[in-house]
């Protein structure tokens, strides 16, 4: 097993990754900056270190910085958490040329799948379902891209291949304003994500977002552990994540976990990663892999029994996976509502001094937060100070949970998107299940 291992991340994921190496006995190292100081993980660690001031760009995005808090601590491994450094394939090339392993697939993997043309193509290769498109990078010939967008059929999307997180993307319903859009979006990307390279997919009018979550080790097995529900979404973001998806039947879920799992051992994938899909009528369409851990593991956690983080430890240190597929059921049902330090309404941000905090609880409830009385949430960073699980047999007892969690939850001082969520969890068409990505800002106004 890993020995020390440096927590290249903040918040509620630092500590999430701390409470897993503690359980497997490994030393922990906390990274922070000057602003995080007084963050739970920080305190709680065997060993701490600033790396530079409160910007990202200074702080956690420093990988000098981070190497050299790995190489005076006499750390032996890196866990990226998500976000930050956690899909760049340079940093994971430095973290293993200074004598380090990263908890993560290999670099060549991360690039690979980080592309988004490159990921359609080696999905397409290895029989995973993908979204009608191009089926390659768009070229400068209109009259081209013209006859490619008939052969699709509008309406499409032109996406830039660099691009997540919602941005460098665009939807066209006609061919007169292909043209600019195709301009706008590459212009957007380059500057973005400094990539002008852009694809075009059918644009799927009412989907929903499904994705599978996998599990791969260093010796060619892989298993899937079931799928996740991410449609409630705002501006691309989710909002609101629950485990199994309403409509999803075992044998779908067996079929394509089944396709993903084998994509994993065919590209040589390695540690935890997530296979994210549009899925409307009945059939899934991959967008894209996130070669990582991701926010709403939990859900995966609380209706499976497995814990992801314990496993990409394992991995890591070069153990075969514990479980094989037949092992893994899917027990109850589990939802995760993201708690925000935002205005509910206009969605600003909210940092500031917490008065007071109380945690809820009860049965089938679980909190992963960094905060208590009396912390401070810096302006600097992300929004999200944690996360409210609630697990039942049934989807009503797990939504009935959340409902008396959400209630119970006190956090002052602060502005959060608890009363959003309130919301949510009363509307009508969430409780029913499956609604589409477009659904809460529909609700909200937002579109």
């Amino acid at each position: 097993m890993l020995d020390k291992v440096v927590i290249a991340n903040r918040g509620e994921i630092a500590l999430r990754v701390l409470r897993a190496c503690s359980e497997l006995g490994i030393k922990t190292v906390a990274i922070h900056s000057s602003a995080d100081r007084d963050l739970k993980h920080v305190r709680l660690a065997d060993e701490s270190v600033c790396i530079g001031p409160p910007a990202s760009a200074e702080s956690y995005l420093n990988v000098p910085a981070i190497i050299s808090a790995a190489e005076i601590t006499d750390a032996t491994a890196i866990h990226p958490g998500y976000g930050f450094l956690s899909e760049n394939a340079d940093f994971v090339e430095r973290v293993e040329q200074s004598g380090f392993t990263f908890i993560g697939p290999r670099a060549e993997t991360i690039r690979m799948m980080g592309d988004k043309i490159s990921a359609i193509k080696t999905m397409k290769k290895a029989g995973v379902p993908c979204v009608p498109g191009s089926d390659g990078p768009l070229g400068d010939d209109a009259s081209v891209n013209l006859e490619l967008a008939r052969k699709i059929g509008y309406p499409i999307i032109v996406k830039a291949a660099g691009g997540g997180g919602g941005r460098g993307m665009r939807v066209v319903h006609s061919e007169a304003a292909l043209s600019n859009a195709i301009t706008v979006t590459r212009t957007e990307a380059i500057n973005a994500f400094g990539n002008g390279t852009l694809y075009m997919e059918k644009f799927l009018g009412n989907p929903r977002h499904i994705e599978i979550q996998v599990l791969a080790d260093k010796h060619g097995n892989a298993i899937h552990l079931g799928e996740r529900d991410c449609s409630m979404q705002r501006r691309h973001q989710k909002m609101i994540e629950e485990a199994p998806a309403i409509g999803i039947t075992e044998e779908m879920r067996n079929k394509i976990g089944a396709r993903c799992a084998e994509a994993c051992k065919q590209i040589g994938y390695v540690g935890a990663g997530t296979f994210e899909f549009l899925y409307e009528n009945g059939e899934f369409y991959f967008i894209e892999m996130n070669t990582r851990l991701q926010v709403e593991h939990p859900v995966t956690e609380m209706v499976t029994g497995v814990d992801l983080v314990k496993e990409q430890l394992r991995i890591a240190a070069g153990e075969p996976l514990i479980f094989k597929q037949e092992d893994i059921k899917v027990n109850g049902y589990a939802i995760e509502c993201r708690i925000n330090a935002e205005d509910p309404k206009s969605f600003m941000p909210s940092p500031g001094t917490i008065t007071q905090y109380h945690a809820p609880g009860g049965p089938g409830i679980r909190v992963d937060s960094h905060i208590y009385n009396g912390y401070t949430v810096p302006p600097h960073y992300d929004s999200m100070i944690g996360k409210l699980i609630a697990h039942g047999d049934s989807r009503e007892t797990a939504l009935a949970r959340m409902r008396t969690a959400l209630k119970e939850i006190s956090i002052e001082g602060i502005k959060t998107n608890v009363p959003l969520h309130q919301e949510i969890m009363n509307d009508a068409a969430f409780q029913s299940g499956g609604t589409s990505i477009h659904y809460l800002e529909k609700k909200l106004g937002l579109q």
